[in-house]
């Protein structure tokens, strides 16, 4: 792998480049004067992430490969796209509203991590009435990750929570959609739970990555995308679809 697909610059990622460990651990240096915690200065992964801006996160799209033909037909996610929620999730998702007469429904709906509160009950085997029985069938690696950023994505409404809830808040505002951005990478829990929604569509060519689990499945896209002009980088990442 030439470049790390979580986003990091250089050789950060511990999982795409993983370093070398030494034989044998370093000698303990004596201090000669008590350790002063200001001193104490934040990794180079840590400090790329806080002065990252939110426009380059990247966000995630489950899809089934049993819609992409679907998708490059249209050359876009769109908001109608084939899901595999049951009737009940489908409804709930139709009678929650974002804003006055628009229902969350009519968006497309992306994660802020690849390790998402939807994906893990996917990957668990969709045993929540909001899923359908094609998703219970499905296996992990029946699904793909559409994978781009927050700013290729244009205007966003984010949730603190699962969008489909009725507590949960949506922030459209540019300055409320970068509090709300940067409070969920902080809190891994509240980063699992969250949706970018993307109110329409979604065009194809500002999807620069999709992630699949074996080389099979790579195939099967290569072949599906052969004459659609779209060129994405498809990475081989089975540790997204390995479940629990």
């Amino acid at each position: 792998m030439t470049e790390c697909i979580h986003g990091l610059e250089g050789e950060q990622c511990d999982v795409c480049f993983p370093q070398k460990k030494a034989d044998k651990p370093a000698p303990a240096r004596i201090a000669t004067r008590t350790r002063n915690t200001t001193d104490v200065r934040p990794s180079r992964a840590a400090a790329t992430r806080s002065f990252k801006p939110i426009t380059e996160e990247r966000v995630y799209y489950v899809a089934h490969v049993s819609t992409l033909p679907s998708l490059l037909e249209r050359g876009a996610i769109t908001a109608d796209a084939p899901t595999l929620y049951s009737e009940l999730g489908t409804e709930l998702r139709t009678t929650a509203e974002v804003t006055h007469g628009r229902p969350v429904a009519s968006y497309v709906s992306f994660s802020l991590t690849p390790d998402s509160a939807s994906w893990l009950e996917l990957r668990a085997g969709a045993l929540g009435p909001g899923w359908s029985a094609q998703a219970q069938r499905s296996t992990p690696s029946d699904f793909v990750f559409l994978v781009t950023t927050i700013g290729a994505l244009g205007p966003v409404t984010v949730t603190d929570g699962n969008a489909a809830g009725t507590l949960t808040r949506f922030m459209s505002e540019t300055e409320d959609v970068r509090r709300a951005v940067a409070r969920a990478l902080a809190d891994e829990d509240l980063r699992a739970r969250v949706e970018v929604l993307v109110d329409g569509e979604v065009p194809l060519s500002s999807i620069p990555t999709i992630g699949v689990a074996n080389e099979p499945t790579k195939e099967r896209l290569r072949s599906m995308l052969s004459g659609s002009g779209l060129t994405p980088r498809i990475a081989v990442y089975p540790p997204w679809f390995q479940s629990e």
